[in-house]
């Protein structure tokens, strides 16, 4: 007997918005989650000109998040959403989420999950005591070989892990002109964005990327954050020393002015049997080196791979699986939660391989102490959460 879709509302995501289009292709791919609600701009006309588009019931593109948490929480059970995906600038992310749990609604929020630390661990306080599901989209631990990379240094292939090195660098911020886009304006501005633009929108990525992967954690940090193009408030570029919990040292690299670049993720992992080099540029692809041994480079659907790869892949091998896909497999592992959830099952972000408040509280932790740590003559900062 097949399972009834979990229904969805979002939050954001009108008209000329870039990432609200790309959660709605995720959530649909898989055919377990339907869009049924909405408040996708605080431009009435707007909202319900994008409800139609998306061939939604009028009745259920509401003004604003306030009012549509009001009328779904009256309806039945078997008609109100389940969850809201929320797609806003930073600065709306706590209060919508805040709301969304306190009228009963799972939520799976876009990143940063807040605009402070101080906010991510209320927002921790708030989904312990309704005892409700998170889920933030750190999208890149969707990918098939991210989670290959995971398994095979959970199996012990690298030996000890000495150095971590991920870069994430693009162009699409490198000259002034860049700023007047809808996308690029709010992110440069720090009562939407907060107090980091480039730390913030892809940094932050990066070390989720290489905490996952490695599944160490960053303990300390010395940053230096740069203002490339004149008149901007906000980072637009930075580097990162790090210190992970086993003794480890790592670099992280991100930059939005690094012209000729697209989206330039790329982690390399070093342990004292092997390493491990992945690129969101050949996705498909995992490189593995031991020690005077030749390369070897594992390809997604070819050979034998962990099962968690496998559920992670939808083609045969040589089809390319690339950014829809791994959002999309976020998007259909927090239904699967959903739906254990409901039948009152175990249903912990990590059975389930979604990043959820932990991986929010430390995103924030990480952005704050990065700013701190730049601003200040003290070389090291550690990342205290508590």
């Amino acid at each position: 007997m097949s399972k009834a879709k979990i229904r969805m509302a979002m939050i954001g995501g009108g008209e000329g918005a870039f990432i609200g289009a790309i959660h709605r292709i995720a959530a649909r791919l898989d055919g377990m989650i339907e869009l049924v609600a909405g408040a996708f701009s605080s431009d009435t006309n707007k909202c319900k000109a994008t409800g139609e588009l998306l061939g939604l019931d009028s009745s259920r593109c509401y003004d604003s998040y306030l009012t549509l948490f009001a009328e779904e929480a009256k309806l039945p059970a078997e008609e109100r959403v389940d969850f809201v995906a929320i797609v806003t600038p930073n600065h709306l992310h706590f209060p919508v989420a805040k709301m969304a749990l306190e009228h009963g609604f799972h939520v799976l929020s876009d990143k940063p999950a807040t605009l402070s630390l101080v906010e991510a661990q209320q927002l921790q306080e708030i989904i312990t005591k309704q005892g409700l599901l998170y889920g933030l989209t750190h999208t890149y631990t969707g990918y098939p070989m991210v989670k290959e990379a995971k398994q095979r240094i959970k199996a012990g292939e690298l030996g000890c892990i000495r150095k971590v090195i991920v870069e994430y660098t693009q162009g699409w911020l490198a000259q002034s002109e860049d700023e007047s886009s809808k996308q690029a304006s709010w992110r440069l501005d720090t009562s939407k964005s907060g107090i980091s633009c480039c730390m913030g929108d892809i940094g932050v990525h990066a070390a989720n990327l290489a905490e996952y992967v490695s599944g160490l954690e960053i303990t300390q940090l010395c940053a230096d954050l740069n203002h490339v193009v004149d008149g901007r408030s906000l980072d637009d570029d930075g580097t990162v020393l790090l210190r992970f919990n086993n003794g480890s040292k790592g670099v992280l690299l991100a930059s939005q002015v690094a012209i000729g670049d697209e989206n330039n993720l790329r982690l390399r992992i070093y342990g004292d049997k092997a390493s491990l080099e992945w690129s969101q540029l050949e996705p498909n692809s995992l490189w593995l080196r031991a020690h005077n041994q030749a390369a070897i480079l594992l390809r997604a659907g070819v050979g034998v791979l962990h099962t968690d790869t496998q559920n992670a892949l939808r083609t045969p091998a040589g089809h390319p699986e690339g950014y829809l896909e791994a959002f999309a497999n976020i998007y259909s592992n927090f239904a699967k939660q959903i739906h254990a959830f409901k039948q009152g099952d175990s249903a912990t972000n990590q059975e389930f391989d979604v990043p959820g408040i932990k991986e929010a509280v430390r995103g924030m932790a990480f952005i704050e102490h990065v700013v701190a740590s730049s601003e200040r003559d003290t070389k090291w900062h550690s990342l205290q959460i508590g």
